[in-house]
């Protein structure tokens, strides 16, 4: 196994109970294995003791570094945090209710020396409920797959594997984290699926549940979006412009048709009014076009910005 820095990156938010355990766990895993690495405590506005627990924590190991955002900004944002100020290079995404094992980190790591860029895991055999987790993931999973045409069988499990190399490029909002695998699919990468141990919650309550599909759905069509049409929205916008454009000209013809071969009067018919309305939805949709391509310049011409803000840090 080639010689790697780890940079575990951990988001947490109200975890206080599970933090002793999964560092001794971490530091279990990891410590045999790898003579370099760092964990990053990501505390995203814990309204628990999380952050005095990380503070201890990184009072005794300098490995430990804790980052506390001045608020609850979301997973996305905070594994954004840890991800700029990883100094690995490899990435390894963990979840802080223990429910992610740290020892399966060894093999992934093994996997992406085989050449890959991501090595996503898979929660096979899950410890969550059918109806409120099992099945909405099952649901998503396919949706995205079909959606990106990147095949994985688990979007949602946190436990994945970078190279840091791949992410420099990648910039992450809303709820973005779980998509990850398919931008970095479109920028080249090579991507894998492998098992990982998926372990039954011991504190706290899941804080996810069915609502958060509606949230993968709209995320999606983003995605969709900047994959496919985000250095092109002119082809987006004026291709759906376009072709509104030809429905309101074959409805205006189609009426004039009527009022000269049949005497059918304008007013007793809706299709002038439908033409009318389509030429207007295709104007609107190359306008909003050529607004959609100034912004895209603008973009890739100034600097880009973060999307939170770091309150203190520790070592």
């Amino acid at each position: 196994m080639a010689h790697h820095i780890l940079s575990l990156v951990i988001p947490i938010y109200n975890e206080e109970k599970n933090l002793n355990l999964l560092y001794q766990k971490i530091k279990e895993a990891l410590s045999a294995k790898f003579n370099d690495f760092e964990i990053i405590f990501i505390d995203d506005g814990s309204k628990d003791k999380s952050f005095s627990v990380l503070e201890e924590i990184a009072k005794n190991d300098t490995r430990a570094r804790v980052l506390r955002l001045a608020r609850n900004f979301g997973q996305t944002a905070a594994m954004m945090a840890g991800i700029d100020e990883s100094r690995g290079d490899l990435v390894v995404a963990l979840d802080g209710d223990l429910q992610n094992d740290p020892f399966d980190v060894e093999k992934m790591v093994k996997k992406i020396d085989e050449g890959y860029d991501v090595v996503s895991g898979w929660r096979k055999k899950r410890n969550d409920s059918f109806l409120n987790r099992r099945l909405p993931s099952c649901i998503a999973n396919w949706l995205i797959s079909y959606v990106t045409g990147v095949k994985l069988h688990d979007y949602g499990c946190t436990l994945k594997i970078y190279r840091k190399s791949i992410l420099e490029n990648v910039r992450l909002y809303g709820e973005m984290h779980r998509f990850v695998p398919a931008l970095v699919f479109e920028a080249g990468g090579k991507i894998a699926e492998m098992e990982v141990n998926h372990l039954p919650r011991i504190y706290e309550k899941t804080k996810y549940g069915i609502g958060r599909t509606f949230k993968v759905v709209l995320d999606l069509l983003v995605v969709k979006f900047l994959t496919k049409y985000f250095t092109r929205p002119m082809h987006f916008f004026g291709g759906t412009g376009m072709w509104s454009f030809l429905l309101g000209g074959v409805m205006g013809v189609w009426a004039i048709v009527l009022k000269l071969l049949e005497g059918k009067s304008f007013i007793s018919t809706p299709l002038p009014l439908l033409a009318v309305f389509f030429v207007l939805i295709g104007l609107q949709f190359i306008l909003m076009g050529l607004l959609a391509e100034m912004l895209t310049r603008i973009y890739f011409e100034t600097e880009n910005r973060q999307i939170y803000k770091i309150k203190e840090r520790i070592n």
